[in-house]
């Protein structure tokens, strides 16, 4: 019986070739081996993650940190092993209890927005940074790369624990995870140089700008101003107040209040 495979949909589909069955095992293995990743190379492979870069490149993103980041930070263990063939294109992926976790592109363009403010031009890195939504914990250990200090809150019980599993073998002394409601944002730690959620809502929390500090940054997903949809929202906060710019169409899970 042919070995079944998993189409980009992430569901079972058929080989177009069949092995044939008088062939040796460990030859029908080794075919199997190369319909499951992509362009012959292994999901572990420095390769892979370097391609995924260079299409990010070619799309027009120009930021070489995040870049270095997702050199070093391998997306398919942070999904499910179901999806892992799909990690490395430009895709969000479900990550269970209704989340997901964003397209890498998406990654990449809201770090190059928040490299652009005054704080981390200045320094080189986004300095104390809080993270509105840990999901699965990839965002988590780029930022980790990026950043001296990262804060990072997620209000469901088991992605919490997920993100705490898979950041434990990173071994970040630098990363706090905490279980709680992030439209709070994360007061003992302010104020932050640096703050991206991963939700969307209508607007955005006093909490958050009351804990961006003055040179700092907030990128996040908001509604559009006098209209429908998500964009990309830039928050910079400077001596004399507060300025905010509308960027890219974008669409996120809805930002919802508490802790379950």
């Amino acid at each position: 019986m042919p070995l079944a495979r998993l189409d980009k949909a992430g569901t079972v589909a058929r080989p177009r070739e069949p092995l044939r069955p008088q062939r040796h095992l460990h030859e029908a293995a080794k075919d199997a081996s190369r319909r499951s990743v992509p362009q012959g190379l292994g999901l572990d492979s420095a390769l892979v993650r370097q391609r995924m870069v260079q299409r990010l490149r070619a799309e027009g993103l120009r930021c070489e940190p995040v870049f270095a980041a997702m050199d070093q930070v391998p997306r398919h263990v942070f999904v499910d092993s179901a999806l892992a063939i799909q990690a490395y294109e430009d895709t969000s992926l479900p990550i269970g209890h209704g989340q997901t976790i964003s397209k890498p592109s998406v990654v990449a363009r809201m770090v190059e927005l928040l490299f652009d403010g005054a704080q981390a031009r200045a320094s080189g890195h986004l300095g104390r940074t809080l993270e509105v939504g840990t999901g699965c914990g990839y965002q988590t250990v780029l930022l980790a790369h990026l950043a001296r200090r990262v804060i990072s809150i997620e209000r469901l019980r088991p992605l919490f624990d997920k993100a705490q599993a898979n950041l434990a073998p990173w071994r970040l002394d630098h990363v706090r995870l905490v279980h709680g409601d992030g439209m709070l944002g994360h007061g003992p730690n302010a104020p932050y140089d640096s703050i991206i959620a991963a939700a969307g809502g209508d607007e955005l929390p006093p909490a958050w700008l009351d804990q961006l500090a003055v040179g700092g940054r907030l990128v996040a997903p908001m509604h559009r101003s006098g209209g429908r949809g998500q964009v990309l929202v830039v928050v910079d906060r400077h001596e004399t107040g507060l300025v905010r710019s509308e960027h890219e169409a974008v669409h996120f899970v809805p930002l919802k209040s508490g802790i379950v």
